[in-house]
């Protein structure tokens, strides 16, 4: 025969045991709740990527353009950066090339400079090369600045976003007489953009040109060289929709 001591403890030992299944499933669904929205967020952010490298194409077009960028989640805005063309008396010139930016929590896609870049700044990498090179006798730089020339706000929400953009880009193309050059670009992720440079045979260093608190990848080519700089102004319009 149970007593009522021995009926008390069975009770209290089922109660508990509720209680850490409750806890346990509770546990699991953020678990759960956590891998779905990290999902979410990875396949927003390879959408995004996919459609800066269709959509932000100025070296290769012209005339006016639309695309349409759809997230989840987050906020597409610009941010101010600038590309400049140094020598050994200083700047030479500074363009106001900007960058498009896609954030959503840790999440991050920007096309700058030519470029779609992905991840943190501890951890990013390049989608599409740098239109920056040297010639292969040595003798020239060509430098793409596309210029993003942004009017619109930011557009963010949740549930589902779609953004337009629509550019109207041309082209201007400026030669340098023979020099020793420089080329910086503005960035939070500089090891990525370093990595290529040093690839196309420049030296690389980071540092804040003007103060402004965002570094400088700065690139330097060897030797006397002309400099040919290309402006790509895109004259980009973002809107919702």
């Amino acid at each position: 025969m149970i007593g009522d001591t021995d009926a008390q403890s069975h009770v209290v030992g089922v109660v508990l045991l509720l209680g850490l299944t409750v806890v346990a499933l509770g546990g699991l669904t953020a678990v759960v709740g956590s891998v779905v929205d990290g999902h979410t967020a990875t396949a927003d952010e390879t959408r995004v990527a996919n459609t800066f490298e269709t959509a932000f194409r100025p070296v290769e077009q012209t005339g006016q353009r639309t695309a349409r960028v759809r997230f989840t989640d987050g906020r597409l805005t610009t941010v101010e950066r600038e590309l400049r063309v140094l020598n050994d008396s200083g700047v030479q010139r500074a363009v106001p090339i900007d960058a498009m930016v896609y954030e959503s929590g840790d999440n991050r896609v920007r096309f700058l400079g030519g470029s779609v870049v992905r991840g943190t700044q501890g951890n990013a990498w390049l989608e599409t090369d740098l239109p920056v090179t040297a010639t292969r006798d040595d003798t020239a730089v060509i430098v793409g600045a596309p210029l993003v020339n942004a009017s619109g706000g930011t557009v963010s929400g949740t549930g589902g976003v779609t953004a337009g953009i629509r550019q109207n880009i041309s082209h201007e193309r400026e030669r340098l007489p023979t020099d020793n050059y420089s080329v910086a670009i503005e960035t939070e992720t500089p090891r990525p953009f370093a990595e290529y440079f040093q690839r196309v045979g420049a030296t690389t260093q980071v540092r804040d040109i003007d103060g402004d608190g965002v570094q400088s990848v700065v690139a330097s080519f060897p030797g006397q060289r002309t400099l040919y700089l290309v402006r790509h102004d895109m004259r980009t319009e973002v809107s919702h929709g």
